[in-house]
């Protein structure tokens, strides 16, 4: 059944379209993922289907008695309120039959002598009181709330919202949202300020235990492709769709193109060919044959279709030595608590680490050592000759709201520098995917994803041999990470990236440096896959993240004993995923022997000695791979059935 039906939404903002006469529906347990460029009204259109934002035009039905929940990127909540109670005060159904249970039964039992009729009556009420609590959950959901808050990484329940971070409100307002278990969840980007290994929890969830609908804004590839089954696309207030999820969306999208092209290509030649036929014989054009006439002239004032533009990034690479950084023996500590423990690391020019773990473990306080920016405990970092570091910091606290982009990131310049030729900063800016026009807004107008932009332009703006990024895929879209992706492939210099995603992770990474218990801090070769397939069993990892710092001691939370694992068909996904990873496997064993083959050659030894560690290294993380491939399908076989 449809549980919501948009008819011909329009918004827009000036001479900008967010929707054109939208029209949608939303049917019962549909998963469906919206994507669009930054700036393009994703969050908009997901605030007009909630019932948050006006619409110009258009109408919304919602289904009798159905129920609606929104994570809005930035929630509002009741500062007075423990994480707890917040968590319970989005229980209203449930609350007020709690309420009323414990009014009536309170009043029975003060009640010495009733009367028979008011007696009846109050038991009447206490009997359909209770009935409304059981059928909305019954009598533990105090538990529940403190289970789905532990789950999200929210360390203390009964701290009050006025006392926690930005990020840890977020996460409360995820709880309350899916402990209410709307008929529809409208969740903008729930991935953010979420671990990688809490979005793989949240993944799980939605999939197997989720009872409702949801639209989900994120730029999470792997949560779109695990949860989604139908993918919307915002371009140019217009909306598209896809079945399936974010590699169904792919392929799908390069067929639309393809036949876009084709079709332009086809209008092309037709013209062509009628304008030449219309030019021959002018006398005789009152004769000519006037549907013919009709569709030369059609075709010719079609509007030609506008590809989308692709963000073209590059980075002025200063030359470095042979390592960028070296961290001897390092420790690190804040408010009391070890948060890295004789830390011994190289960064070569070139290597892209990622650093992953819990939610207040410590992963930006290493960057900022690394940066000169916090105190050591103990231990030195050693900085390459000719260090030029250029820092992306997760809250973009380097732009002024009140001046434009192009002041932002010009400054008083008026070209960009690009290794030995130089372009305007209008030019430049335009690669970042800002017009003309857009360039002379000030930055506070920007959404999220466009100030992203900003700060990625300006970081970007100046030569540097060492990039620090700190949650760069924060708001950013999935084309802009895909260019961020390949501009750090591609450059010389080493790269340091603090980030929960792990789609990017996959793609970038050359090696993991992973928080782990109690601050210890382990290199893993490879990308995040080699990493989950190296790494100790994520059950411990999990206990030892809801460990935390209250004042100097540590206070250990209980975790919630996690259930008993539900035997599920496969989705979709999985089974496509089934369908090729037999050929995963052979290549991954393929590559292994490959390697393994050319480390027992004795003439690498000799001619290319200084290549053996990241020879071995390459082939320890292919041979995990083989085997965490083959420990999949395995899993996905038994399931089978």
């Amino acid at each position: 059944m449809t549980i919501l039906a948009a008819r011909a939404l329009s918004k827009a903002f000036g001479p900008k379209v967010i929707a054109n006469e939208i029209t949608l529906a939303i049917e019962d347990g549909e998963r469906i993922g919206l994507l669009g460029s930054n700036g393009s009204g994703k969050s908009t259109l997901a605030r007009m289907l909630a019932g948050q934002e006006p619409l110009d035009a258009g109408t919304l039905m919602q289904r009798r008695e159905s129920t609606i929940g929104y994570l809005a990127q930035e929630p509002v909540l009741d500062l007075t309120l423990t994480a707890q109670e917040t968590v319970l005060d989005g229980l209203t159904a449930w609350s007020a039959a709690r309420a009323r249970y414990e009014t009536v039964s309170t009043q029975l039992a003060s009640n010495d002598a009733p009367s028979p009729q008011a007696e009846l009556a109050l038991l009447t009420a206490q009997a359909s009181a209770l009935g409304d609590v059981e059928r909305l959950g019954g009598w533990d959901r105090d538990h529940e709330a403190v289970a789905m808050l532990t789950h999200l990484g929210v360390q203390r329940p009964d701290a009050r919202i006025g006392e926690l971070s930005g990020g840890d409100r977020r996460r409360v307002a995820l709880a309350r949202l899916l402990v209410s278990r709307p008929t529809l969840a409208i969740l903008d980007e729930p991935s953010n300020h979420l671990d990688a290994d809490t979005v793989a929890w949240l993944e799980d969830y939605l999939v197997d235990d989720y009872p409702g609908a949801l639209l989900l804004v994120t730029h999470d590839r792997y949560l779109l492709d695990r949860v989604v089954t139908r993918t919307l696309e915002l371009d140019r207030g217009n909306l598209h769709g896809y079945a399936g999820g974010y590699m169904d969306y792919l392929e799908a999208r390069a067929e639309r193109a393809e036949q876009t092209e084709r079709t332009e290509s086809n209008r092309q030649n037709f013209l062509r060919k009628e304008l030449d036929w219309l030019r021959r014989q002018p006398k005789a054009r009152a004769v000519k044959q006037k549907a013919r006439i009709s569709r030369a002239e059609t075709a010719r004032d079609t509007v030609k279709h506008r590809a989308s533009k692709t963000a073209m990034l590059e980075f002025d690479t200063a030359r470095a030595g042979k390592s960028v950084i070296e961290l001897k023996g390092v420790t690190l500590a804040q408010g009391g608590r070890i948060l890295v423990r004789k830390l011994d690391l190289l960064i070569r020019p070139g290597e892209r680490l990622g650093i992953v773990g819990p939610n207040g473990a410590g992963k930006t306080t290493l960057l900022r050592a690394i940066l000169g920016e916090h105190p050591l405990e103990e231990g030195e970092i050693v900085r390459g000759q000719n260090i030029a570091t250029n820092y992306l910091d997760q809250h973009r606290i380097g732009l002024d709201d009140s001046v434009s982009v192009f002041e932002n990131v010009a400054g008083d310049r008026t070209r960009i520098g690009m290794g030995e030729q130089s372009i305007e900063v209008r030019s430049y800016l335009e690669r970042f995917l800002f017009r003309a026009d857009e360039q002379r807004q000030p930055v506070g107008s920007l959404s999220g994803g466009e100030r992203a932009r900003v700060a990625l332009a300006k970081m970007l703006s100046r030569p540097g041999n060492l990039v620090v990024l700190d949650e760069p895929t924060n708001d950013l879209d999935v084309a802009m990470l895909g260019a961020l992706e390949e501009l750090l492939i591609e450059t010389r210099a080493g790269a340091v990236v603090v980030t929960h995603d792990r789609w990017f992770l996959d793609r970038v990474a050359t090696a993991i440096l992973a928080f782990e218990a109690d601050g210890e801090v382990v290199r893993y070769e490879g990308n995040y896959a080699m990493y989950c397939a190296l790494r100790p069993d994520p059950a411990l990892r999990l206990a030892s993240a809801n460990t935390v710092a209250g004042g100097d001691s540590n206070v250990a939370l209980a975790v919630p004993e996690a259930p008993a694992a539900k035997a599920r068909k496969l989705t979709f996904n999985e089974q496509r995923e089934l369908d090729g990873i037999v050929a995963s496997v052979e290549a991954a064993e393929n590559a292994a022997t490959a390697l393994e083959a050319e480390l027992a050659c004795p003439q690498l030894y000799v001619t290319r000695g200084a290549e053996v560690p990241a020879l071995k290294a390459r082939a320890t993380a292919t041979r995990a791979e083989a085997q965490r491939l083959t420990a999949r399908w395995e899993e996905l076989e038994a399931r089978r059935g």
